[in-house]
């Protein structure tokens, strides 16, 4: 079961988000409530939760100061901010300190179902690869001496694990390309070293680590691109890039356009085909 949180100073948003979590998730989820962000920092780390819907403008400690709190305790966390405050400074905030999604009040119940489920795969796919982390084969045994039977070979076995565990791994760069991947985070998380990972990796997925991560991102940056009304810099933010310039160098080498020259063509695109809408 999932452990979600609800925080919000409202009583009727709390009861509200927790009326339509319990209503779509009811198998999936355990809720708890905060009143304010000091309260849910507090129950978040102690209950410890692993999906907080948090609000931002809450009396004593924001939303943004709470999620801070939580994070620097419980990494592992997710968090989506659900508020009425449409301001880029607060989104970029948010996408900063590593949140899953920014929803603005009022919620569109299929909106935040969608970001919820996102989150739980998430979550899931992380567990899983704490899992399979802790089930890889332990060292084999020297083996028998002449004349001694011999085993039958663990070879087979361990390489039909490691792609097992590659295979997740993929995954979960797919669920979470928009964070602070790497090869040392993820090692990490396998307990196993970051060139070790890199070469197995490449070896069942047959490609780089860090061009999958990228072709990822680039993906959902062309689709994020369609919407006119969001700028490079925010893009960038959304698909796991801190720095713009770095995202547009990234960008252009991987599809021969700039980000705006590849808007501008998709635009162009679109007004030519507009069946291609439909």
């Amino acid at each position: 079961m999932i452990r979600l949180l609800i925080a919000d100073d409202e009583k009727l948003e709390r009861e509200a988000l927790a009326e339509l979590v319990q209503r779509r998730f009811e198998r999936e989820v355990v809720l708890e409530m905060a009143e304010n962000g000091r309260k849910a920092a507090d129950t978040a780390v102690l209950w410890n939760a692993d999906l907080i819907l948090m609000d931002i403008e809450m009396p004593g400690m924001s939303g943004l100061d709470a999620a801070r709190a939580v994070l620097a305790q419980r990494p592992s966390c997710r968090v989506i901010f659900v508020t009425a405050y449409s301001l880029f400074q607060y989104a970029h905030e948010a996408v900063h300190l590593g949140a899953c999604d920014y929803l603005l009040k009022p919620v569109d119940p299929d909106e935040l179902e969608a970001s919820v489920r996102r989150a739980i795969r998430q979550i899931q796919t992380e567990r899983k690869l704490e899992e399979l982390a802790a089930a890889q084969p332990q060292p084999q045994p020297e083996p028998p001496a002449a004349g001694e039977e011999a085993e039958e070979s663990p070879e087979e076995g361990e390489n039909s694990q490691a792609a097992l565990i590659m295979a997740h791994v993929r995954r979960y760069l797919e669920d979470n390309y928009m964070f602070d991947l790497s090869l040392d985070s993820v090692g990490e998380i396998l307990h196993i070293s970051p060139a070790y990972l890199s070469a197995q990796f490449k070896k069942y997925q047959k490609m780089n680590f860090l061009d999958c991560l990228t072709e990822l991102r680039i993906n959902a940056a062309k689709e994020l691109l369609a919407d006119p009304f969001r700028s490079s810099a925010e893009v960038a933010s959304m698909v796991g890039y801190e720095d713009a310039s770095y995202f547009a160098r990234a960008f252009k080498k991987r599809t021969g356009m700039t980000p705006t020259q590849y808007r501008r063509q998709a635009g162009q695109k679109a007004k030519s085909d507009p069946e291609a809408e439909l």
